[in-house]
């Protein structure tokens, strides 16, 4: 396409834009509403899947060993251990560290059990770190059935139930998301309708002189881009405001390692970026909707 042509298109599609008045405010506002949501629901659904993940890569697998087995017997029992496929990696943990450990997180409290230091009445364990966090139980399962385990525990029912809510958590958000893409589709789809409508005498005169169907067909492209992109900016603009907000005035009051939302920068340019090209998929989508339906010359 010359750049003539294209710059035609573009100030057709421009000037449509601004006849069509009302109906013009009427798809950029239905549009910001929506990538308004949508936005809210992106910068959501990343923050809970970086989340989800952080508490995945914490997913581990504690062996314990009887308290009867000797050295070699808890080295045949590693070596079993590290044969396990889904394995990551695998560390040692006496009973000493393991008290030590208990101690430590129980704070003050802790100091009590400083009195089984002399007899100490912990395991001996094994910690693995799977490959998948979603391989926990497979490994468990597999380290049940070994000698010299006393028992097996990687919290199953919550891992579990981690595992649910983020599979239910996407899917949710992903419908929602959808759903509200194609409110905003329709509602882009019916403002460049009344444009074909109140055109078509013009588009009807072009075609007899000779224009192509591509010809007619751009400026409508160019004119739900444009619907599609002025709906996306105040969105942007709102959403990147509230998260920016959030993330300096909150991150520093919450107490869990794992709750860590994402940084400011570069997360700020990703978002406006999906938010800027859903808009523009959104305008560009429901004219090419409206003129393949509607345009009948």
């Amino acid at each position: 396409m010359k750049f003539r042509t294209l710059g035609r298109h573009t100030r057709e599609g421009g000037k449509s834009v601004w006849r069509n008045g009302w109906m013009t405010v009427s798809a950029v506002g239905a549009v910001t509403t929506t990538l308004l949501l949508v936005g809210v629901f992106l910068a959501l659904m990343l923050n809970l899947n970086e989340i989800a993940g952080n508490i995945e890569d914490d997913v581990e697998v504690k062996v314990l060993v009887e308290l009867t087995a000797d050295e070699e017997q808890v080295s045949a029992l590693e070596n079993e251990l590290e044969s396990i496929p889904e394995v990551g990696d695998l560390s040692y943990s006496s009973k000493e560290e393991e008290l030590d450990e208990l101690i430590d997180s129980l704070g003050d409290q802790g100091k009590a059990f400083e009195l089984f230091e002399q007899s100490n009445p912990l395991n001996d364990a094994f910690i693995i770190e799977p490959n998948d966090p979603v391989e926990a139980l497979a490994i468990a399962d597999q380290a049940e059935s070994m000698e010299q385990v006393e028992e097996v525990d990687f919290g199953e029912e919550i891992v579990q139930r981690l595992f649910q809510f983020n599979e239910y958590a996407r899917y949710i958000g992903l419908g929602l998301i959808v759903g509200l893409v194609f409110t905003a589709i329709f509602l882009i789809s019916n403002t460049i309708k009344i444009t074909i409508i109140a055109r078509k005498k013009e588009i009807g005169i072009m075609k007899l002189v000779g224009a192509t169907n591509a010809f007619i067909r751009w400026p409508f492209f160019v004119e739900g881009l444009l619907l599609g992109v002025l709906g996306s900016i105040i969105p942007i603009a709102a959403v990147l405001s509230g998260y920016y907000y959030l993330y300096y005035n909150l991150q520093d009051r919450i107490q869990f390692d794992f709750i860590q939302l994402l940084p400011f920068y570069p997360f700020a340019f990703q978002l406006a970026g999906l938010i800027l090209a859903i808009g523009a998929f959104i305008g560009v989508w429901g004219s090419v909707m409206s003129v393949r339906k509607f345009l009948r010359v």
